[in-house]
């Protein structure tokens, strides 16, 4: 059983939500990234998503951007990622899947890059610009080396899309709670149970929910309707504020409090 299966396995057996915590690897440099997976975990974190920082995020709101430019300026790369999470197999189990763009999985080469990722340790990707209907020679790939690809649903989703989820995801499914890019809401849409029961429908993986997913009481709330949440932006919104020991304090506190919510 995988490490992804196994951890949502024990959660559900004790009755507990599972919290996906997204930080940008390389943000600030990939030394730092691998102290704060570490904190991440005990904190609470469930599932670490490291965001694979690329040069035109369409995707992302202004904060997962500038993360993304301050990991590329530090000269993080798609190789020095996968370094990362070979350091942390020697110390930690957590699941680690790796969110991100194609292209630099592409350039990578599908069959070199998965076989480097399963050797590293990565239990599963998430590229937000592959649809599942072109997704056949990647998942071949992926599937080789038992590397979960994970796909996202919207609230768009028609049901021949969630067919196709089902069919060709493994790992979990990240349900997206809102249209537009990624970042911090005011409130939870009030459709969300409503969308969130159709899913479940179509879906017999996992659902995990995320996308302005800002405070605990969010994340409460989500969490009452999904399997799962997932925290990206209000996270990496903390290396803004703050660096060293102090964003460290405040990431172990913020993630303690998201987990003790749900």
């Amino acid at each position: 059983m995988s490490r992804l299966a196994t951890r949502f396995s024990t959660l559900k057996t004790s009755g507990s939500k599972a919290l996906v915590t997204f930080i940008t690897a390389g943000d600030p440099d990939l030394s730092v990234t691998e102290e704060l997976i570490y904190i991440l975990e005990g904190a609470g974190a469930d599932v670490i998503e490291l965001g694979v920082p690329f040069s035109d995020p369409m995707a992302d709101g202004p904060t997962i951007q500038l993360s993304s430019e301050r990991a590329l300026s530090s000269g993080t790369t798609l190789s020095g990622i996968l370094e990362v999470v070979k350091k942390v197999r020697l110390q930690s189990q957590i699941p680690i899947i790796l969110m991100g763009y194609l292209n630099p999985i592409h350039s990578y080469g599908y069959d070199v890059f998965f076989s480097d990722a399963a050797a590293a340790g990565v239990d599963g990707v998430l590229i937000v610009d592959m649809p599942p209907e072109e997704s056949a020679e990647l998942l071949n790939s992926a599937r080789q080396y038992d590397v979960d690809v994970i796909f996202l649903l919207t609230p768009t989703s028609d049901s021949s899309r969630m067919s196709a989820v089902e069919k060709l995801g493994s790992g979990f499914i990240y349900y997206v709670t809102v249209t537009g890019v990624t970042g911090a809401r005011a409130s939870v849409s009030s459709s969300l149970a409503e969308e969130l029961s159709r899913v479940k429908g179509y879906i017999s993986l996992p659902v995990m929910a995320g996308f302005g997913i800002a405070t605990p009481a969010q994340a409460a709330e989500v969490a009452g309707m999904a399997d799962g949440v997932v925290v990206g932006s209000a996270i990496v919104k903390l290396f803004e504020q703050y660096s060293g020991d102090v964003l460290k304090d405040r990431l172990r506190q913020y993630v303690a409090e998201l987990k003790k919510a749900i």
